[in-house]
């Protein structure tokens, strides 16, 4: 049985994914780091939305950010994501495992 503790992350993760910009988001990292200026630009939405999706996907653990100068590069978290050889994208939230395809 899945205790409390365990219960509660994986139910934010998957609060954090389950919203079609955020899923969009991470298809553009599932190709590497990127900028919140250019997931904007790729995803044609406002910066200050595109930095709220990312900062929900943050705090769930989804992606990681590392500084670069000015700029904050995120990537995927590899602790739950990872891509094979049909260009799907793997979560594995321990408690369960989704795959994201790709067009």
């Amino acid at each position: 049985m899945t205790d409390q503790k365990t219960a509660e992350v994986v139910a934010r993760q998957l609060q954090a994914i389950a919203e079609p910009n955020r899923i969009r988001i991470i298809d553009c990292l599932r190709t590497g780091s990127k900028n919140v200026t250019e997931l904007a630009t790729l995803l044609r939405v406002e910066i200050v939305n595109v930095s709220h999706h990312l900062g929900v996907l943050k705090a769930a653990q989804l992606v990681e950010d590392k500084k670069r100068g000015r700029f904050v590069d995120y990537t995927l978290n590899p602790k739950y994501f990872s891509n094979d050889e049909t260009n799907a994208t793997h979560v594995d939230l321990s408690w369960c495992k989704i795959e994201i395809p790709h067009n």
